[in-house]
């Protein structure tokens, strides 16, 4: 799926939120006439891009709404470069980070799912498409994901990424070691 030399160059993973990290739903309403927005996240994407960090790659956020619940959850994760741009002009929030963090265009991927990603789908050395992105964004990935968004789509994506980097087995048998309790004394 993706060519081992490639995934070894990547050194930013850049994620869109809706669509990508979400089915692309927004639920609007109040409480105690307090606008509120909610949005779903998919608990395997969480654990996905846990595993993409602890490979070390840096994982960012770029999505063209601004919204608490993106930042909540991108605080949940440990993702520091977060932009959410209202005008959904994501391509100057990634090239600062780029710019910010050194590294080249042909070292990032990007995970999106709409014409708002296609600008940075363009530039990416690895261009993502989720499974239920539109045709003209699945035309311009080298990658196109069988998951749609909100429904483990990042998952799938860090799972090949680490698999053709070789760093699959290591980094998941890290995280179930640390997570396995030590067993001690006789076994009854």
């Amino acid at each position: 799926m993706i060519d081992p030399a490639l995934a070894r160059r990547i050194r930013l993973v850049v994620l869109d939120v809706d669509g990508v990290l979400t089915d692309g739903g927004i639920y609007i309403g109040t409480v105690d006439r307090t606008p509120m927005e909610f949005k779903r996240y998919d608990i395997q994407d969480g654990l996905g891009i846990h595993l993409l960090q602890r490979a070390g790659l840096r994982v960012a956020i770029i999505t063209g709404r601004v919204s608490d619940s993106v930042r909540m959850r991108a605080l949940e994760l440990g993702v520091e470069d977060v932009a959410q741009d209202a005008n959904a002009q994501k391509l100057p929030a990634f090239l600062g980070m780029l710019d910010q963090h050194g590294i080249a265009p042909s070292e990032a991927a990007f995970v999106g799912d709409d014409f708002p990603d296609l600008a940075v789908l363009r530039l990416v050395g690895l261009p993502v498409a989720v499974g239920n992105a539109v045709p003209e964004i699945k035309a311009a990935c080298t990658v196109q994901l069988s998951s749609s968004g909100g429904f483990g789509a990042v998952r799938e994506f860090a799972e090949a990424l680490l698999k053709a980097r070789g760093e699959w087995a290591t980094v998941t048998d890290r995280y179930v070691e640390e997570r396995s309790l030590p067993i001690s004394g006789p076994r009854a």
